[in-house]
């Protein structure tokens, strides 16, 4: 069998557009770590992952890498802006749930936004058309092999049957945007069946008790008439 090969990647990008600089490790396309400029330090992607050895790469190594970088962008765009036409990718884009969807119960719906070229997307959120915002949060830009990006983004939710959702992903400049929907799936045949004889049972275990309540109430009052006519003296 022939081995497994892995492909471990750190890119370095730099852009006129925000973000002007990123950074990013992948191992076999999955990010691993991002560096965060202003701050000097290397970010895991995920927080169970250790953190970035300090012997590899200073951050005083990794700012001058990104100031060459910049430098090389200005003096390359002077020599070439007119001459050749600007680079641009159209975002492809994909809702889904993190986990299989279940009516009433809290998710997280997740927007793959891909083809992304040049690094500078917004992505936004909107529940039945009006714009969210809270608990919204992103990764930052992954490269991939086909010399893009790819960027996701993460809303807390619960699905209610009916609601719409959409991701909209839109660049400073262009005329377009591109949205991903996704809609709350309707409950099947069974879990309608379900919910419907849950609720029979609900209301007849309530029909019953109150039966049985009104059943104790006559019962008592009976024996209490009879009482009364029974200790009542002749006349």
């Amino acid at each position: 069998a022939e081995p497994v090969v892995h492909a471990v990647a750190e890119v370095l990008f730099c852009q006129p557009a925000a973000p002007s600089l990123g950074l990013t490790l992948t191992f076999d396309a999955d990010q691993l770590f991002w560096f965060d400029f202003p701050g000097s330090r290397w970010t895991p992607r995920l927080p169970e992952l250790p953190p970035w050895p300090p012997a590899l790469e200073t951050p005083a190594q990794l700012l001058r890498d990104a100031t060459f970088c910049q430098e090389l962008r200005r003096q390359l765009s002077a020599e070439v802006t007119g001459l050749l036409p600007e680079s641009k990718g159209v975002p492809v884009a994909d809702v889904f749930p993190l986990q299989p969807a279940t009516l009433g119960e809290p998710n997280t719906l997740v927007c793959m936004v891909e083809n992304v070229f040049p690094p500078d997307v917004t992505i936004g959120w909107q529940h039945n058309s009006v714009p969210v915002t809270q608990g919204v949060t992103h990764t930052h830009y992954t490269p991939t092999a086909d010399l893009a990006f790819v960027r996701f983004s993460y809303l807390p939710m619960t699905p209610i049957a009916g609601d719409v959702y959409a991701c909209v992903i839109t660049r400073e400049g262009d005329n377009s945007s591109v949205i991903a929907y996704w809609v709350t799936p309707k409950p099947t045949p069974a879990e309608v069946l379900e919910t419907a004889l849950c609720g029979a049972a609900m209301a007849l275990g309530i029909l019953l008790a109150l039966l049985g309540a009104a059943m104790m109430f006559l019962a008592r009052r009976s024996a209490r008439g009879t009482a009364r006519r029974v200790g009542c003296p002749p006349k």
